[in-house]
């Protein structure tokens, strides 16, 4: 596991956008409370998969869906998953079979459902409102180089 701070959101977009050009997996789990700076993760890794979209949080569709030229990534909300029943109905195991890159939020929600191969990022706030800490597991280290 590695750690990259990250001063502000520009800077987290980026190191999702690195992230996912460096990472090589389909699932990208995150962790982290609210608004620690997910969705602006899940922006920068859209971009890094190279597909243009207009990322949003998933809150209340559960799932986003941004299509790409042949490829598709699908966006969840593990918020309100409660149980294996709660998952289940989501599709979320026929989105891991899909072949499609997967960012979910709220990770801590289905642990035992996450693959192994997945990338896991552990997304803290600091003192400092601008800034974040991303423990990240799974890729192999890397440094964040952006304006």
């Amino acid at each position: 596991m590695f750690e990259i701070r990250t001063g502000n959101y520009r800077q987290t977009e980026k190191l999702g956008e690195i992230l996912a050009q460096k990472a090589g997996v389909t699932v990208y789990a995150m962790f982290g409370e609210m608004g620690c700076g997910k969705t602006v993760l899940s922006r920068g890794i859209v971009k890094g998969l190279g597909v243009d979209a207009d990322v949003t949080s998933p809150t209340f569709a559960l799932i986003n869906e941004y299509r790409g030229e042949g490829k598709s990534v699908y966006h969840f909300d593990m918020y309100r998953i409660g149980n294996e029943d709660d998952l289940y109905s989501t599709g979320y195991y026929d989105y891991l079979d899909s072949g499609s890159a997967l960012i979910i939020e709220w990770s801590e929600n289905i642990v035992s459902s996450l693959p192994d191969d997945c990338v896991k990022i552990y997304i803290t706030k600091t003192e400092n409102p601008d800034e974040r800490v991303f423990k990240i597991s799974g890729c192999e280290e890397f440094e964040l180089t952006c304006d």
